[in-house]
């Protein structure tokens, strides 16, 4: 591993420590701040020539200024010879318009994806992309990371599995998560139908499948923004009589209302993962919050010693 260094942008340091703890090294230094213009500012404060190069820089919020600092760290590297320079991105932002769905509107997944590869990134490793076919949007290499295995694993500790649980799909566009979620903890399957009355609000009317009544049912998705949608889908789960309702996500963005609508849903538990930071001030009572750290850890080895990525995945 003496050819690896690992740097952090600001957007997520305690990821990219627990990470480096995972694989006994230090996180490589690394000066990073802004001009009085607010410009950002970057210096390597240590040699990468020739080295391999994985900079973990989720794009969360704020996420221009993230994403413009994990460009700058990109050009740093690459200017500064790193032989192979991987962007460590946990969460992808800037994915939700990943088609023209209606006329004169950008593509912006595409957008951010042909900026990080100019930039320089010479491949990509990312978790739980909002829509899978963002993977297409790279002319680099991307690897691909899902959290599930923590989830599932998180769950199965518990003993919510098998007859005693559903799991719920929040929306049509979740079933394909539910299943596999599904499959590995047993279980009926639900689907919550969600129509968009608008780009802000959603409404659910049905529940497809099931029974959800007297059950603990269970719900995932990969992120969870302004909680609208998981939290009409968890009014409506309760008042189809479920015991308890868990939701888990990937990536808990929680702007805007989201924390107290999350403190107002019937819930008994939400579940996210470190793939974002959470403020003190969000986490509430009975928030948990689990690392996907050791997850990433691997990836990085595998990567790095040019293993597969895909057997991590096999049986989980």
């Amino acid at each position: 591993m003496r050819e690896l260094k690992i740097f952090s942008g600001r957007a997520n340091p305690d990821l990219a420590m627990k990470i480096c703890r995972h694989l006994h090294l230090e996180p490589a230094a690394i000066s990073l701040g802004k001009f009085p213009d607010g410009e950002n500012y970057c210096k390597l404060d240590e040699d990468v020539r020739g080295r391999d190069v994985f900079l973990v820089q989720p794009t969360c919020p704020p996420v221009n200024d993230n994403l413009f600092e994990l460009l700058v760290m990109i050009d740093c590297c690459k200017r500064a010879s790193a032989e192979r320079v991987t962007a460590v991105i946990p969460y992808y932002g800037y994915a939700r318009q990943d088609r023209k769905d209606e006329g004169r509107v950008p593509i912006t997944a595409k957008m951010v994806a042909n900026i990080i590869a100019r930039a320089g990134a010479d491949r990509v490793l990312t978790m739980d992309l909002h829509a899978a076919q963002i993977q297409g949007f790279f002319d680099v290499p991307v690897d691909h990371l899902y959290a599930a295995p923590v989830l599932n694993e998180h769950f199965s500790n518990r003993g919510l599995t098998d007859d005693k649980i559903v799991v719920v799909s929040p929306d049509e566009g979740s079933i394909k998560r539910a299943v596999g979620h599904g499959k590995r903890l047993g279980g009926k399957l639900a689907i919550v139908d969600k129509r968009r009355t608008n780009a802000l609000e959603v409404r659910q009317s049905t529940i497809i499948g099931g029974p959800v009544e007297g059950k603990i049912a269970l719900m995932f998705d990969d992120m969870i923004s302004t909680a609208g949608s998981i939290c009409g889908a968890a009014k409506l789960v309760h008042e189809a009589g479920a015991a308890e309702i868990h939701i888990a996500c990937t990536h808990g963005v929680f702007c805007g209302p989201a924390i107290e609508r999350l403190r107002e849903a019937p819930v008994d538990s939400i579940t996210v993962t470190d793939t974002i930071p959470i403020a003190a001030d969000k986490m509430l009572p009975k928030m948990v919050q689990l690392s996907v750290a050791p997850l990433l850890a691997e990836a990085i080895k595998r990567i790095h010693h040019d293993q597969s990525i895909s057997e991590l995945f096999r049986e989980r």
